[in-house]
């Protein structure tokens, strides 16, 4: 925190360690010092996180980008690097983008890919566009909820990071001061998975994946609806602690929901 207020080098304040802070330097960081003591993420403090190799400018509008999500960005990649072609004219989807952290790495690494980024919230799709631009990734934004963002049009590959943390979960105490629209779903978690995974086959191209990131303990319950709703080749990823956090599958051509779509208000 010192360094970013000073904009200096850690290297730097271990050569000046006897240096004083003026009184604004000395206010700000105790300001700082009591919301970091409070529980706010670090990233909103320094306003950016460093997620695939990408900074990204964060606030609290969006969730900060967890190391855990590039896994799910480095299945995307894997998918792309396989495509018939190339990734050459491959339509890529994040749907709730947040920072846009999913869809700019996409974009990042593999530029022929015509990527869009959904998100519901205005502010959080103003940070995306602010690091779409910043970082020159050029990347299609729409606003809405979900599929309801993208009528008509059909993708070869979708990602999502949605909410799935159920209401009252023990967790969120320490998670207080992000969106929590961003990180708690209905029905235990799951009704956003489920809204995804149901409109899913009127939304891809035959054969294109769905990639979804869940919770601990979700993964046999998004295998199966999954397979319900008519995908193949249905898996699941492990992160480096053994926990499956990441579902996928691609669709069978002529696939239809096993399961009622509700469309949610924006």
């Amino acid at each position: 925190m010192l360094a970013a207020l000073l904009d200096r080098p850690r290297s730097w304040l271990i050569a000046h360690d006897d240096e004083l802070l003026d009184q604004a330097q000395g206010t700000a960081y105790e300001q700082w010092l009591t919301r970091r003591r409070d529980g706010e993420p670090l990233a909103y403090l320094l306003g950016e996180k460093e997620f695939h190799g990408l900074r990204l400018q964060v606030d609290s509008s969006v969730l900060v980008p967890r190391p855990e999500t590039e896994l799910l960005v480095d299945w995307g990649l894997r998918v792309l690097q396989a495509w018939p072609t190339k990734a050459a004219r491959c339509r890529v989807i994040d749907l709730g983008t947040g920072s846009g952290a999913i869809a700019l790495s996409i974009k990042h690494n593999s530029h022929a890919a015509e990527v869009t980024a959904v998100d519901a919230s205005p502010t959080a799709l103003a940070t995306a566009a602010r690091n779409a631009q910043s970082l020159n990734l050029p990347v299609m934004l729409a606003l809405g909820n979900w599929w309801d963002a993208v009528p008509g049009q059909r993708f070869d590959i979708a990602l999502a990071n949605p909410p799935y943390i159920a209401p009252g979960d023990e967790h969120l105490g320490a998670l207080r001061h992000e969106p929590q629209g961003a990180l708690i779903a209905q029905d235990d978690g799951l009704a956003d998975l489920a809204h995804i995974i149901d409109g899913a086959p009127g939304h891809l191209a035959p054969e294109g994946w769905l990639l979804l990131e869940h919770g601990h303990d979700q993964a046999p319950w998004v295998r199966q609806r999954l397979t319900a709703s008519g995908f193949a080749e249905v898996q699941t990823v492990r992160d480096l602690a053994g926990i499956e956090r990441c579902t996928g599958g691609r669709v069978l051509p002529g696939a239809t929901p096993a399961f009622r779509v509700v469309s949610s208000a924006v």
